[in-house]
């Protein structure tokens, strides 16, 4: 007779003979859903539910649409492609084949790159697999035999995997007379991988290093129905109409030029002013909440840097020069300048807190290979603000800058989540410091009664960090806002105030930006909106165009009487049919248009449009002034 063991499931307790499954408890148990089950949890351990159960504890079962779920479902699709790929061309070597965020890859060392026509064949015979419903079945195999047997097949890539292994054993999962090298878990059988796509090839070399052999790296992605399929495929292509790099040429705000340089970002006259405008709002919600205006060097000596700890753990991403025989860094940070601010003259207990605010451009050093448009250059503007305070004035000024990002975030739009980074394992500081600047970040966020998940070791490298990232209008996430609470910088600058009993005391420094790069904040609001600005930051309010060559003097005369009060026009005045004029009008997603034909000039009036709209309406110069005023006031 079996031993039995002690099962926890949905709070109670049941005995079960030992070597029992997690299938045949399910079948056991009222569990909701139970079709979407894929694997179990089991005393904090993922296993198969094909795996015999041998100790007493709780079990959980693990959904596909949970994100451990979702990521067993698209590491068993990878395996399905690695499958498919090996029967249609047999000297292929496979590698690795992990899941990613939405999707999968695996890496295959190939005589020939792989054609669109290949990735078509390889998704077939995948359905043709997924149909057939193949166990996916474990087993555990002595590292010695398992060289013997990947070295057997020629599969020399897994050969080096398993040398790495410390464990005298490893495991294996076959599907049909396919297997692989993997730890698990997987999918019960093929059949659950309902919905999936193949996206795309790139070249990958093995194990990132250039020196190795370079490979062919299949994409794709998996879910768990076939609506969530369509639905994601539907937000891809809705991406790529709304890819800032693709609406930049197409409403002229910006370029980036090989003959200028790679990452440096040259903005054309109606993006430089939706930067001013952006710029403009920063000033402007700033110093309603008590900032200061500053501004600090491009250069600082070396010795600056390696003092604050940036030349030891961030000089990577630096760029250096020498001047007058002297060693400079040209600076990615802004906190530097503002602490010589403060040592500047002594501080009493009653300035504080202080609230430095500099619209600040700086450089890093990016690998050219993660460059891409406005997101990641290497030239940007951050809203860099350090606030110095007591650190009994701590817990206020950090409420302060999350309501402020709240309302900021609200204005244009966005919903974000909130990540709690702790202490990597690169940075400067005692224990004792980053403790307490960490206790300060998660006592602010729980008054707040904040959600937030804790990123462990991504903190920065002199404090750790509320990291806020905001949902734009296709649900993805963007980092912006970061509040960053240090005690180490200002020990090792020295920064001290006089307190109220007269003796010498450090201040906390807070590092926090609110919209983060001015660049990359541009860029996501170029794809959040579509192009389509709000009246607000539109770099044009309304473009006046005529029908016939017999309005342009009346039409002059209202575009000159609307930039008077404050808007910002263009003229088309060209000697084309108006149904063009209203198609380039509509396609530059300029919010109105104003039409001048006799009609108008005649009552001395506008007929005005709306970006949308096909109806025209006729208003006064007054009416349609005081409408516009109103919408830009009201940020609607």
């Amino acid at each position: 007779m079996k031993p039995s063991i002690e099962i926890e499931i949905s709070g109670k307790n049941k005995s079960y003979p030992a070597g029992i499954t997690p299938a045949e408890i399910l079948r056991d148990n009222f569990v909701e859903n139970p079709v979407d089950v894929l694997a179990a949890d089991m005393n904090g351990k993922v296993v198969d539910l094909s795996a015999p159960l041998m100790d007493s504890g709780r079990l959980d079962f693990v959904s596909v649409r949970s994100s451990r779920g979702m990521e067993i479902l698209r590491h068993s699709a990878s395996h399905v492609m690695a499958q498919a790929v090996k029967e249609l061309f047999p000297d292929v070597k496979v590698t690795i084949g992990p899941a990613i965020e939405d999707g999968f890859y695996y890496d295959f060392d190939t005589p020939r790159p792989f054609t669109p026509e290949d990735l078509e064949k390889i998704e077939s015979r995948m359905t043709e697999i997924v149909k057939s419903g193949l166990l996916f079945r474990r087993m555990v195999m002595p590292k010695e035999e398992a060289i013997l047997y990947f070295r057997e097949k020629g599969e020399t890539y897994k050969v080096e995997l398993i040398g790495g292994v410390d464990s005298e054993d490893v495991s294996l999962y076959s599907q049909g007379e396919f297997t692989d090298l993997c730890r698990g878990p997987h999918v019960p059988h093929s059949g659950f991988i309902k919905a999936f796509k193949l996206t795309k090839v790139a070249g990958a070399y093995w194990r990132g290093d250039e020196r190795n052999p370079m490979l062919q790296r299949i994409y794709g992605v998996a879910f768990p129905s076939k609506e969530d399929l369509k639905n994601y495929l539907y937000l891809i292509e809705e991406a790529k109409k709304r890819d800032h790099r693709k609406l930049g040429k197409e409403l002229d705000l910006f370029s980036i030029s090989d003959e200028a340089g790679p990452g440096l970002v040259i903005w054309h006259p109606k993006g430089a002013m939706l930067r001013y405008l952006v710029e403009e709002f920063e000033r402007t919600e700033h110093f309603k909440r008590g900032y200061q205006m500053v501004q600090g060097p491009q250069l600082l000596k070396r010795d600056l840097w390696e003092k604050s700890g940036h030349f030891e753990n961030y000089r990577d991403n630096m760029y250096f020069t020498r001047v007058d025989e002297v060693d400079y860094g040209i600076k990615p940070m802004n906190c530097l300048s503002h602490m010589l601010i403060y040592k500047s003259k002594i501080r009493s207990y009653r300035d504080l807190p202080l609230r430095y605010f500099e619209l600040g451009t700086v450089l890093r050093h990016e690998k050219s290979g993660v460059l891409h448009g406005l997101m990641r250059v290497r030239q940007f503007t951050q809203d860099d603000a350090h606030i110095l305070c007591t650190p009994g004035q701590l817990n206020e000024e950090i409420l302060g800058i999350i309501n402020f990002v709240r309302e900021v975030m609200g204005i244009f739009g966005f919903e974000y989540t909130v990540e709690l980074s702790t202490r990597p394992e690169r940075s400067i500081g005692s224990d004792e410091d980053w403790e307490r600047a960490t206790h300060a970040l998660e006592m602010a966020l729980m008054e707040q009664g904040a959600d937030y998940d804790v990123n462990e070791g991504d903190g920065a490298f002199y404090g750790p960090k509320i990291d806020i990232k905001l949902k734009d209008a296709l649900s993805r996430l963007w980092q912006c806002a970061t509040i960053q609470c240090d005690f180490t910088l200002p020990e090792r600058f020295g920064l001290h105030y006089v307190d109220s009993d007269g003796e010498r005391k450090r201040p906390v420094m807070i590092h926090r930006v609110v919209l983060g790069a001015i660049e990359r904040f541009i860029g996501i609001l170029i794809e959040h909106y579509a192009g389509a600005f709000p009246l607000w930051l539109s770099p044009v309010h309304a473009v006046v165009m005529t029908i016939t060559d017999r309005q342009h003097t009346y039409a002059r005369d209202v575009s000159d009487a609307l930039r008077k009060n404050g808007l910002r026009i263009e003229e088309d005045l060209r000697n084309e049919k108006i149904g063009l004029k209203i198609r380039e009008a509509r396609n530059q997603k300029i919010p109105y248009m104003i039409i001048i034909g006799d009609k108008e000039m005649n009552g001395r009036t506008l007929g005005a449009r709306k970006r949308g709209q096909e109806r025209t309406d006729d208003l006064s110069l007054e009416q349609f002034l005081t409408m516009l005023h109103e919408e830009i006031a009201t940020r609607s």
